[in-house]
C-alpha cells in the first residue's frame, strides 16, 4: 500500500482556524487562497494524526516516530491538505443538501488518480441558476437563492463519493441529498454559508462581558478528504497508520476541542478505492 485517501466526515462543527485577524470575524477558518474554500491544512491534519497515534500507541512508540518523523529525520508518510468535497447548505424547500460543484468533483477525480485509484466519471456541469439532482422535485431553494432543478443520473458520482463516508446510514441519504451547482454559485455558499458564533467571557462577580469575540465554524456533515503517501520502501508505515483507527475510527482536528468541536468520522481508502 503506497497511497491512501482519508475520508473525514465532520460529526461536529469544525474550527481549523488561522488565528486572530482584524475584521468582522475575529477567528475565521482556514481557506484556500485561490478558491476561498475552507480547508484543513496538511500540517494541522498531520499534527492531529500524530496526536491520535501517540494516544493509541504511546508517545515513545517507534512506529509513531517512523510514521511522523523526529527532529533529525523525516517521517515515512506525507499528509496533504484535507480538501472540501461536500458542503451542507440549508434548504428552504426541505432538509439540508450536500452541495458540491464541477471544480471540486474534477479535483477529486485528479486526486484519486494521483493516489492510484480509478476515477472515471462524467462530471456534471450545470449552468448558472441550475441545480443538478437525482430525483424530480420542484424549484430548489438553497439559503436565499433559488435554482431550477435539472434531474440527472448522479449515481456514478454517489458511488465514487460514498466510500469516503464511514456510516452506512449517511451513505444511504447521499443519493437524495447531493446537489451539483455551478462553480460561481458554489463559492457563494463556501464564503458566506458558514456559521459565525459569538463567544464571551463574563466577569465572575458582575456577569458583565470582559471579552466578546466571533468565530467561524464549518458545519457538521461536511465532507473532506486528504491524500496520504508512503515513502518508497516504507509502505508498511501506512498500514501502521491505518491501524490506529481500527478500534475507534474518529479524529479530532482543529481548535475548540474543549467545547466539543473538531470530531470527524474517518474512512480509509486504499489502492483500488475500497473503504476500510
Amino acid at each position: 500500500m503506497n497511497n491512501a485517501i482519508l475520508g473525514l466526515l465532520a460529526e461536529t462543527s469544525l474550527h481549523p482556524g488561522i488565528g486572530q485577524v482584524v475584521g468582522a470575524v475575529d477567528l475565521p477558518v482556514a481557506r484556500e487562497k485561490p478558491t476561498d474554500y475552507p480547508v484543513i491544512v496538511g500540517s494541522s491534519l498531520k499534527g492531529a494524526l500524530r496526536d491520535w497515534a501517540e494516544q493509541v500507541l504511546g508517545v515513545e512508540n517507534e512506529r509513531v516516530k517512523k510514521i511522523f518523523g523526529e527532529q533529525d529525520s523525516a517521517g515515512a508518510v506525507a499528509v496533504t491538505d484535507a480538501r472540501l468535497l461536500l458542503l451542507p447548505v440549508r434548504s428552504l424547500s426541505g432538509h439540508y443538501k450536500w452541495v458540491t460543484c464541477p471544480y471540486l468533483l474534477e479535483r477529486y477525480q485528479r486526486d484519486r488518480k494521483l493516489a492510484g485509484m480509478t476515477a472515471d466519471i462524467s462530471v456534471p456541469r450545470p449552468e448558472k441558476g441550475e441545480a443538478m439532482v437525482s430525483q424530480k422535485q420542484g424549484q430548489l431553494f438553497l439559503e436565499e437563492l433559488s435554482f431550477n432543478v435539472v434531474v440527472t443520473n448522479l449515481m456514478p458520482l454517489v458511488e465514487i463519493i460514498s466510500p469516503l463516508i464511514r456510516h452506512a446510514s449517511v451513505r444511504e441519504r447521499l443519493a437524495d441529498g447531493v446537489v451539483v451547482v455551478n462553480d460561481d454559485e458554489f463559492v457563494y455558499f463556501a464564503r458566506h454559508g458558514l456559521a459565525i458564533n459569538a463567544r464571551n467571557v463574563l466577569d465572575d462577580k458582575t456577569k458583565t462581558s470582559e471579552n466578546l469575540w466571533y468565530e467561524e465554524t464549518i458545519p457538521a456533515d461536511t465532507l473532506f478528504y486528504a491524500l496520504l503517501f508512503a515513502r518508497f520502501g516504507q509502505e508498511d508505515a501506512l498500514s501502521d497508520l491505518a491501524g490506529i483507527f481500527k478500534a475507534r475510527p474518529y479524529l479530532q482536528v482543529g481548535g475548540n476541542e474543549t467545547v466539543g468541536q473538531g470530531w470527524c468520522a474517518v474512512s480509509w481508502l486504499s489502492f483500488g478505492g475500497e473503504a476500510q
